[in-house]
C-alpha cells in the first residue's frame, strides 16, 4: 500500500473512533439510572418488589436506628438488600440477634414497621445515606 492510502485509511479510522467517542459520550449524559436524588426521611420508594418507606433515622451510643415501613414480599434474606453509606464506605445492617428489639428480621408480604441498625461507632464522619438495591432497582434516602 502507499502512504496516502495508510494515511487516508487512519484519518477514517480516528474520525470513527471520534463519532463513536460522541455518542457514548451522549448515552452517558442523558442516561438518569446514575442520577437520581437521594430521597427525604418519610419517602416511599419500590425497590424490585419491595416497597420501603423510611419514617425515621436516630443515632445514639455508636448505632443508627433507621425505622422503616416494608411490605410486598416474604423474604427471609431482605435486610442483605441495605446498606448504609457513610463517606467512601458501605455498611451492612446488624442481624435481629445483634440489634435486639424492633430489629428487622424475615420480610414478609404484610406491611411490618421495623428498625434497620447499623454500626457506626467506627464512622468519623456525619454522612449517612441509606441504600436498598433489589433487583435492577436502586433507592438511596438521605438520612443527615
Amino acid at each position: 500500500m502507499r502512504t496516502r492510502t495508510l494515511l487516508l485509511l487512519a484519518v477514517a479510522c480516528g474520525l470513527v473512533i471520534l463519532v463513536a467517542g460522541g455518542i457514548q459520550l451522549w448515552r452517558f449524559a442523558s442516561d438518569s439510572e446514575g442520577a437520581e436524588d437521594d430521597l427525604p426521611i418519610g419517602a416511599s420508594a419500590s425497590a424490585g418488589d419491595l416497597d420501603v418507606t423510611v419514617v425515621a433515622a436516630t443515632e445514639a451510643d455508636g448505632l443508627l436506628r433507621v425505622t422503616v415501613r416494608l411490605s410486598g414480599v416474604d423474604d427471609p434474606a431482605g435486610i442483605d438488600d441495605f446498606r448504609l453509606i457513610v463517606a467512601e464506605d458501605l455498611i451492612e445492617p446488624l442481624t435481629a440477634d445483634q440489634a435486639g428489639d424492633g430489629a428487622c428480621a424475615a420480610f414478609t408480604e404484610a406491611e411490618q414497621t421495623c428498625d434497620l441498625v447499623f454500626g457506626t461507632a467506627q464512622v468519623d464522619n456525619d454522612i449517612r445515606v441509606l441504600l436498598v438495591r433489589r433487583g435492577e432497582d436502586r433507592h438511596r434516602w438521605a438520612l443527615r
